[in-house]
């Protein structure tokens, strides 16, 4: 033997000598370990599993399908690790059972459910694999509540995957899928199957990884009792994890009618001791002042605040995250950002298509559920907020709520709603029914920086053009010294700012130069930041960028509890004029601008609206 180590290079010599000492490690504990067992499973004690873990490699253990009156035989695979020596030998162990609360036959064959074996040994495999140190690190399980339901099937599950695929997620991970329907896991799979795809810059092993993720991949039928489905899918999860445990993310994909006793039975049944549980919360927040508290109430009595992240997939686009860094990273904005050079600032989402927004919003709030109380207020927030003192997800939460709280109550001369009219050739949908598809609306921000500053805001459903946009119009340079040749004064064009999301994502500057050529004539042009000629990249979908942040804990983009109320409180008085029929929708043609008399408000607040 000593011949043979001292041929070896150094480092295989060291790894070779540690083999050794964790072979006799191993054996020495398994000639003392103790088994429980109940009716239901058989396991390894913890602490057995914390020592197996320092293997260099895989350690599992397989019971034979037969058990004897007091006796059960275990089988350990140790394999050393590779120090061109032959394979090490098969060792079985005898380990004595204590029948702890068990009622079945000491001589009854143990039934084995290979698959969800397969599982666990994978997760336990890989935990013990991962770091020597770190025997105590946990693998991950995302459970997607409702994984039927459309948005699971093209929004959620595709963005899991490509984490998976592009190396986000820890890997040791499982997704499990649950719903009502009477399914298999093979179903689930067929279903979501055709919904993945890979990355465009790689298209590396695509096929292989869709496996792989597949794979990992299992259904419950949860039923329509939440708390017993809660508990069996505690049972499934336990099953898989192993005896490591894991992290857990909920993702409740479910009616607003539903949320409350489906996050309170998940709160009872089926959260982890043996790590950290998040909830992923889809919008709307509630349908209005009075059940938004209800719900936030309920979840409150059930998690703590920072377990929970409302997602909203519009906050996950590259132009929203740009914003802090444009104000705080670039010294030639920070001095502007004020009362004192901006003018009025613009934020527009318009669409010309629509989507059925009744089920959803069945009080008749429509557009301002959907797309204000979230996505538009939470821009404004983070166009508007303070400094944080740090980027940590709490620090820019509290900036943006002091703004929330800052903005004025609404009211209705201020407030421009509309109801679009389909033609009979457009795909238009919610015609039927009378709701809001258009708001249009001037915030005043009671604060030092922005006193006396209008932010327009026009959110509208089957208009002219896709545009998703926020414009920020400066003053106008006083003491205009310019004149056309003849002694003419030459207008000035207001320099702007603009954060452009949708067509084409890009940052222009406005500005005035001369033209070329003799004399002294202006013209306004635009340098121009568009994205796809700088960066030749795949932009990841906003889903994938939220569920990401949601893995690392980053919560900057996911309103707090009282960001949620805040921001129904601006709205409430629209939104109590709307259900005392208070407020007259204005009607408008499908594809046009919106309502007319939304130029008449822009104007009364000095306002030239320049989306085009």
């Amino acid at each position: 033997m000593r011949g043979l180590v001292s041929v070896l290079h150094s480092k295989q010599r060291r790894q070779y000598i540690n083999y050794k000492i964790q072979q006799k490690y191993v054996m020495a504990s398994l000639s003392s370990l103790s088994l429980s067992t109940s009716s239901s499973e058989t396991s390894i004690s913890r602490s057995i599993h914390r020592k197996l873990s320092v293997l260099p490699t895989v350690v599992p253990t397989f019971p034979m399908i037969k058990k004897s009156r007091t006796q059960m035989n275990y089988v350990a695979y140790v394999q050393p690790p590779d120090v061109n020596r032959p394979q090490s030998s098969i060792r079985s162990t005898s380990f004595n059972v204590e029948g702890i609360g068990s009622t079945t036959s000491l001589d009854e064959d143990v039934k084995v459910n290979t698959s969800r074996m397969e599982a666990s040994l994978l997760f336990e495999n890989q935990s013990s694999i991962t770091d020597a140190q770190t025997d105590d690190s946990a693998s991950l399980s995302i459970a997607v509540i409702g994984a039927t339901g459309v948005l699971a099937r093209t929004k959620i599950f595709p963005a899991l995957f490509a984490l998976y695929y592009s190396g986000q997620l820890p890997e040791n991970f499982g997704i499990f899928g649950y719903s009502r329907k009477n399914l298999t896991e093979e179903d689930l799979r067929a279903i979501i199957a055709p919904t993945l795809s890979c990355r465009i810059d790689h298209q590396e092993n695509c096929e292989e990884k869709m496996d792989a993720f597949l794979k990992r991949t299992f259904y419950l039928n949860g039923g329509y009792e939440n708390r017993e489905g809660m508990s069996k899918l505690n049972t499934l999860m336990e099953e898989v994890e192993g005896k490591f445990g894991a992290d857990r993310i909920f993702y409740l994909s479910v009616p607003q009618d539903a949320l409350i006793d489906v996050a309170s039975s998940l709160a009872e049944k089926v959260q982890t001791q043996r790590g950290w549980n998040r909830v992923i919360i889809e919008k709307p927040f509630g349908l209005g002042s009075f059940s938004s508290h209800q719900l936030t109430t309920s979840l409150l009595s059930n998690f703590e605040e920072k377990q929970l992240y409302r997602i909203d997939h519009l906050l996950g686009r590259n132009t929203i995250e740009n914003l802090a860094v444009l104000r705080f990273s670039n010294l030639v904005f920070m001095p502007l950002w004020n009362r004192s050079y901006i003018h009025n600032i613009q934020v527009t989402f318009s669409e010309e298509l629509g989507m059925l927004t009744s089920e959803r919003y069945p009080n008749g709030y429509g557009i301002l559920g959907d797309v204000v109380h979230s996505h538009i207020f939470q821009t404004v927030a983070l166009l508007a907020m303070e400094q944080p003192v740090t980027l940590d997800g709490e620090d820019v939460r509290y900036e943006k709520v002091k703004v929330l709280k800052s903005i004025r109550k609404l009211e209705l001369y201020d407030v421009i709603l509309g109801h679009c009219k389909a033609d009979s050739g457009s795909n238009f949908k919610d015609t039927d029914n009378l709701m809001p598809t258009y708001f249009g609306a001037v915030l005043h921000i009671d604060n030092a920086r922005w006193d006396g500053v209008p932010l327009v805001i026009k959110a509208g459903k089957g208009l002219k053009k896709n545009r998703v946009e926020i414009r920020i119009q400066f003053r106008r340079v006083p003491g205009n010294i310019y004149h056309k040749d003849g002694g003419h004064m030459q207008s000035l064009a207001t320099n702007e700012l603009i954060l452009r999301d949708v067509p084409d994502e890009a940052i222009l500057i406005r500005i005035n130069n001369k033209i070329p050529g003799l004399g002294m004539n202006l013209e306004a042009s635009e340098l121009n930041l568009l994205y796809k000629d700088k960066y030749n990249i795949d932009v990841t979908d906003s889903y994938e960028q939220l569920l990401h942040d949601v893995i690392d804990g980053d919560n900057h983009l996911f309103m707090r509890s009282d960001e949620v109320e805040a921001a129904w409180n601006v709205l409430s008085p629209v939104l109590s004029a709307l259900d005392n029929n208070n407020v007259t929708l204005e009607k408008y043609d499908f594809g046009s601008k919106g309502p007319d008399k939304a130029g008449n408000l822009w104007a009364k607040h000095g306002v030239q609206w320049l989306d085009d």
